[in-house]
């Protein structure tokens, strides 16, 4: 095996349009080879001494190569840029980083592929780091509805990942209480739902499926609600599933009930003795209070 710096290794560097990316993290690696005393002869003997272990001299990396990745924006290898994170005591991924690979970010362009067969999904070690809320109002109940946009007091760093959505875009997510059953069996008490703000406006239309019908996140007076909606004239229909034993609500738009946007995404746990449990509470309640189906606000 040739383990040393001929230059006789397969070149598999190649050169991107990006330039200026590939400049600066050149730059960037040079700077902490320095940071740490070390010259080119220094990496090309480390690496070769990996390369020679572990059997794969594409580890092994030539001054003249360094010196081209550190200088002419030559993009490295996936091999090299894994020895020198070793060399270098840096993760790979602060490595990977400089060239505009943010595997810490990775939950920000998970949606776009988007596989036609359903599959594991599986988060590397590389990403088990993500800002997620660490601190809720002290008035979250968990038995009702609630807009986790507004009751979020800090965003901090957990071990998750691909949920970092949560804190971008036009979104707002909201926690269906464990007591509120408006759109049971479709969407279970206790779920966490994703909200689309920039879709208000309720639309009219004849759905083929109960599935097909857009799903709204309304605030009234009582509190959040998760439900179908109608608005005729100033009026806004709050209905429930049908198997649900909450009634219809009929309120005023917009002061007894603004529509806060559409329910875009789901995650919902399969707990059916929690949620029969709820039920039958929700049911008891309704029997007792003997109001009609349909309830009207003066």
């Amino acid at each position: 095996m040739r383990a040393s710096g001929s230059g006789s290794f397969p070149d598999t560097e190649t050169r991107s349009p990006q330039a200026d990316t590939l400049l600066q993290a050149g730059k960037k690696l040079r700077e902490i080879r320095y940071k740490l005393g070390l010259t080119l002869r220094d990496v090309e003997d480390a690496s070769a001494a990996l390369a020679l272990t572990r059997g794969i001299e594409e580890l092994a990396t030539n001054p003249s190569r360094l010196s081209d990745i550190e200088t002419k924006g030559v993009l490295p290898s996936i091999y090299r840029l894994y020895v020198l994170s070793l060399i270098y005591r840096t993760p790979l991924t602060d490595l990977l980083e400089l060239y505009g690979v943010d595997l810490r970010g990775a939950g920000t362009d998970f949606s776009i592929p988007t596989p036609a067969k359903t599959t594991i999904v599986e988060m590397p070690p590389e990403a088990e780091e993500v800002r997620m809320p660490v601190k809720l109002d002290p008035s979250f109940d968990s038995r009702t509805s609630a807009n986790l946009g507004r009751m979020i007091q800090h965003w901090g760093i957990v071990p998750l990942r691909y949920v970092y959505e949560f804190s971008r875009g036009n979104f707002t997510y909201g926690y269906i209480g464990s007591e509120d059953m408006t759109m049971y069996p479709l969407l279970l008490p206790g779920s966490f739902i994703q909200v689309d703000e920039s879709r208000t406006k309720v639309e009219e239309g004849m759905w083929r499926s109960e599935y097909e019908r857009p799903i709204y996140f309304v605030e009234t007076r009582e509190g959040y609600v998760c439900c179908w909606c109608s608005i005729k004239k100033s009026e806004i229909i709050l209905q429930p599933h049908p198997l649900s034993p909450v009634h219809t609500r009929i309120l005023k738009h917009p002061s007894e009930a603004e529509v806060l946007g559409q329910v875009v995404g789901v995650a919902m746990r399969l707990d059916h003795r929690a949620v029969s449990a709820a039920a039958g509470k929700q049911q008891n309640s309704e029997s007792t209070e003997g109001e009609p189906k349909e309830v009207r606000r003066p």
